[in-house]
């Protein structure tokens, strides 16, 4: 049975270029679909004017978010922080990030992510922007730095949260939020959707993270083919799916948690 919104997409990344030409038909199928706001985060340098082309084009949905993913920070030009501090001088709704630690991808430099997370993690609290972080492999050393450096008043989110479950409290103290896509839904997932039966209610915001992180096939109600490979593509679409899902997730909080943290 269908759940009713409105909707919020609280991490997605609209900008890649997989979705080809047809964004402006899927924003309005989301939009057909009850989902209110999308936040599309930035992930390196040579996509943060796309991801400011679709907030222009859609101010009324997109809230752009401008950040160094670490699977790309060891590409980023000398003038990095300096367009990034410049984009969120000129835009006071855009947010920082997506940026973070990651030890699952090949070859990490620990040194390097923390340098450049500290980075964003600064300009974040000295304009009290909506952070979001990214974190694989390194929640040990990712609490410690959110517990020793200056932090967004307003908080920061923990995008697909994949964390131990015994430090939801400790996090959320800190002022973290939680967002849960839909891939947690997968039997396989169990460890991890296990951690948001924890999440404090005033903390909880869903995400697609469009394109990647698909529901099981069987929960899939609104994915799309990716042009030229035959595989398929997470649609923001499916955020309402998630809602079904996972009655944890009332529209009517998350609607207040979304606002009260991006806006």
């Amino acid at each position: 049975m269908p759940v009713p919104g409105p909707f919020y997409d609280a991490h997605c990344h609209l900008q890649d270029p997989r979705f080809g030409p047809g964004v402006g038909s899927l924003l309005a199928e989301c939009r057909a679909r009850g989902i209110h706001r999308l936040v599309v985060n930035g992930t390196r340098e040579s996509d943060w004017d796309r991801v400011a082309d679709l907030a222009a084009r859609h101010p009324e949905l997109v809230i752009p978010s401008y950040g160094l993913h670490p699977w790309w920070s060891r590409d980023r030009s000398p003038a990095w922080l300096e367009d990034l501090e410049a984009r969120l001088r000129a835009d006071p709704g855009a947010g920082v990030g997506e940026t973070g630690l990651d030890r699952w991808m090949p070859d990490p430099d620990p040194a390097d992510q923390e340098a450049v997370l500290l980075a964003h993690l600064d300009l974040a609290a000295r304009f009290n922007r909506p952070l979001s972080l990214h974190c694989l492999r390194d929640w040990g050393r990712m609490e410690a730095i959110l517990r020793t450096h200056p932090r967004p008043a307003r908080g920061f989110l923990l995008h697909s949260y994949g964390g131990p479950a015994e430090m939801v409290a400790s996090l959320a103290a800190l002022g973290a939020y939680f967002s849960l896509p839909g891939a947690f839904l997968h039997p396989a997932q169990a460890k991890k959707l296990a951690a948001f039966r924890l999440v404090p209610q005033d903390r909880l915001l869903i995400e697609s993270d469009a394109p990647d992180q698909l529901l099981p096939a069987e929960l899939d109600a609104f994915s799309l083919p990716e042009t030229g490979t035959g595989r398929r593509l997470n649609h923001p679409g499916n955020v309402p799916e998630i809602y079904r899902h996972w009655p944890a997730a009332d529209p009517w909080v998350v609607e207040s948690n979304f606002l009260r943290f991006f806006t």
